[in-house]
């Protein structure tokens, strides 16, 4: 039983020292008395134990580094940018990454500062926006020149953010800002203007329909005034007893409507004392040719009559 008791964790011990696990997307540096043997990818391996042992592990995954670089442009304005860069161990130089690099991310943030800082103070602000991508591909074949012969592979870099000094945003926010009050002012300048030539060609055709109307009204007062003459020369009434007539029928016709508005006032020109006599003794003297001419009609009436019942 005491023998058991030894025996057994010695064979557990063997057999932990013997086998061993390498996990997917994995590479394992095995070592014999400090010397570098061999490297074991994933699955289940054996070694000699005591003799072997697992030195490391490096992970074959694509792997990110995030490295902020501040630096100045060519027009003096100082920027910050944030360069990622992914990488990935190649998969037949483990032995190079695992022995020539003991920080890995120590060297790529070196030459990432070194390219970045060598590149942009050649642009001015606007031209690191507009061609940033050509700074990601200066830093990518950089870092590809350098690191692949540690036994790293640069997959991809990227410039994620651009910041300037926050003065430097503030006036680019501002100048923004002015350029869109700027084409807002002319748009709205245009409406204005559209508005007020609309407007006026509005005005102009109410002023033309207007005219029109009034026009038209005048040419039918004028054929009536026309037919009401001929009618009157119809029954031997001279055109000055007409004319005469219509002014006195016209006369009456507006004092009917001034009298028809409550609200209405009536001012009589001139307001001198001789004048108005003249006026009045004009009125009379039209009332009087009035009645006149209306008596002339019945007469002219009555005659047409008996001439038709002559005739008849």
């Amino acid at each position: 039983m005491f023998i058991y008791v030894i025996l057994f964790p010695l064979v557990a011990l063997l057999l932990m020292g013997t086998f061993f696990v390498v996990k997917q997307q994995t590479a394992a540096i095995i070592e014999r008395f400090g010397r570098f043997t061999s490297v074991r990818q994933s699955g289940l391996h054996l070694k000699i134990p005591f003799i072997d042992r697992v030195s490391g592990r490096l992970s074959l995954k694509i792997q990110q580094l995030d490295v902020v670089v501040e630096t100045k442009t060519k027009d003096d304005v100082f920027v910050k940018l944030k360069v990622s860069v992914q990488f990935q161990v190649i998969k037949t130089k483990v032995y190079d990454a695992f022995y020539k690099l003991d920080y890995p991310h120590d060297q790529i943030t070196s030459y990432v500062f070194d390219v970045v800082r060598a590149e942009v103070p050649k642009m001015k602000l606007d031209s690191v926006f507009e061609r940033k991508d050509d700074v990601a591909v200066a830093v990518k074949a950089e870092l590809n020149d350098a690191m692949t012969e540690y036994g790293y592979d640069i997959v991809k870099t990227l410039v994620t953010d651009i910041d300037p000094d926050a003065q430097v945003k503030e006036a680019m926010n501002r100048i923004n800002a002015a350029e869109r009050e700027k084409v807002a002012a002319q748009f709205e300048g245009d409406a204005a203007r559209i508005l007020i030539v609309e407007k006026a060609k509005a005005e102009a055709e109410s002023k033309r329909l207007q005219g029109q109307g009034i026009a038209d009204q005048r040419r039918e007062i004028a054929r009536g005034l026309e037919d009401s003459v001929k009618v009157l020369n119809n029954v031997d009434i001279n055109s000055q007893e007409a004319s005469a007539l219509i002014v006195v029928t016209q006369h009456y016709d507006t004092l009917q409507s001034v009298g028809a508005e409550s609200n209405s006032n009536l001012i009589l020109l001139p307001n001198s004392p001789q004048a108005g006599s003249e006026m009045l003794n004009n009125m009379v003297a039209s009332f009087t040719a009035s009645n006149q001419i209306g008596e002339e009609m019945k007469k002219a009436t009555e005659r047409e009559k008996q001439k038709q019942a002559k005739k008849g």
